[in-house]
């Protein structure tokens, strides 16, 4: 087992899990000091590692941090025999194929925990273990568009996708929450669990106040309906680049700001007098301004922002996050080495912990670099293992 002093040191997780939600899980859970064995098929691997060619992808390398790979082909009976020795000494198993996959493979919870009944299972899949769209395939769009997600997102009058993998994210961060649960349950009444994580309901639970406000009045939101209520609005400057200002509900924001663009007229004018008024109005008003913010370069709108205490943002783009003074402090740029592939640089762990800091962090592992090390610990005959031309199972 690694060393590690992070405050899940001494845990160790099982992970037979590929692209994103899984994955994130696993990652998120190493970066706290967990053991991550990243089951993987023999010569493929995790189909991200593909997909800008070769096996090393910067989308592999994005949900991969801190974890140790393993090949082993869980189609055949040599590789379902190494992923029960390894869970016979593991604490966590976490998987995310499709409903019914692990089961044929004879890795389902049943079978695991008549192995090991103190083991935390935890599947992630896009709609959850049953129900009428169980079994249909899922990746990030449809999760979003089914949990309501998209509904926020998109002008249907000109629907395009756009933005990051919001779903996989969800689920994998709700995973990895509700398996540090049933880790603390475990510890107070000695047994293990199963734990049903689905794209689907991480997505919808993640729109709580837009939910909540439906039921309440009947709104069902659009892509402009949240900022209207957060007062929030973006213009372009002199200059070509954008700045952010987020006013909420308290009055001094509001008067900041009309101070800041130098519109007293603002605060008697009926459209605007009321937080009310101002959302019902919430287009006209960004329209009036963004003239005015023309005028001004961003640097300009941000010393007056400050000035008038006004909360705001220059739109960083991400090369810009990571020269931003409080990202450099927060150390949110992340330098890696790998022995054989380079450096690697992503984002840091988020979270802080003053008794049980990190350990040391490490690159993504090649495909399976640590096989004969977690064959050493089990015991096991370092053998090769069967070579598949399909790799592993797709969700």
């Amino acid at each position: 087992m690694t060393d590690s002093t992070g405050p899940l040191s001494g845990v160790r997780v099982v992970e037979v899990a590929n692209f994103i939600a899984g994955p994130y899980a696993g990652q998120l859970l190493a970066d706290l000091g967990a053991d991550v064995i990243k089951v993987e098929s023999p010569g493929v691997g995790d189909p991200f590692r593909a997909f800008a060619g070769g096996t090393y992808s910067p989308q592999f390398l994005g949900y991969n941090r801190n974890k140790r790979s393993v090949e082993a082909d869980i189609r055949l009976e040599e590789g379902q025999n190494l992923v029960r020795a390894l869970v016979g000494r593991s604490d966590i198993f976490l998987e995310n194929f499709r409903p019914g996959v692990m089961k044929r493979f004879g890795l389902d919870y049943e079978s695991l925990s008549n192995i090991r009944p103190q083991i935390i299972y935890c599947s992630v899949s896009g709609f959850g273990q049953d129900g009428p769209a169980a079994a249909r395939p899922v990746y990030d769009t449809v999760g979003q568009a089914l949990g309501g997600l998209l509904s926020q997102l998109i002008d249907v009058d000109h629907p395009r996708i756009t933005g990051p993998a919001f779903t996989d994210g969800l689920a994998g961060m709700t995973a990895a929450y509700a398996i540090l649960a049933a880790l603390h349950a475990r510890d107070v009444k000695g047994v293990g669990q199963y734990v049903d994580v689905s794209m689907l309901a991480s997505t919808t639970a993640f729109l709580s106040s837009e939910v909540t406000r439906y039921y309440c009045t009947g709104d069902l939101g659009g892509p402009r309906r949240r900022p209207s209520i957060s007062q929030s609005y973006a213009f372009t400057c002199r200059d070509g680049l954008v700045i952010t200002a987020h006013l909420s509900s308290p009055v001094k924001f509001w008067e900041g700001f009309v101070a800041a663009v130098e519109r007293p007229d603002l605060l008697n004018d009926w459209r605007f007098s009321t937080r009310e008024n101002r959302i019902e109005n919430f287009e006209l008003l960004h329209e009036l301004l963004a003239p005015v913010f023309r005028r001004r370069t961003l640097a300009e709108w941000c010393e007056r922002f400050i000035t008038c205490d006004v909360p705001h943002a220059q739109v960083n783009s991400l090369r810009d996050v990571f020269i931003e003074p409080q990202a450099k402090h927060l150390g949110l740029e992340l330098r890696l080495s790998h022995p054989t592939e380079g450096e690697v640089v992503t984002v840091a762990p988020p979270a802080r912990f003053s008794r049980t800091p990190w350990g040391e962090l490490k690159a993504p592992p090649t495909l399976g670099q640590h096989t004969g090390e977690i064959l050493a610990e089990l015991c096991l005959p370092d053998e090769p293992n069967s070579q598949s031309d399909a790799g592993g199972v797709s969700r």
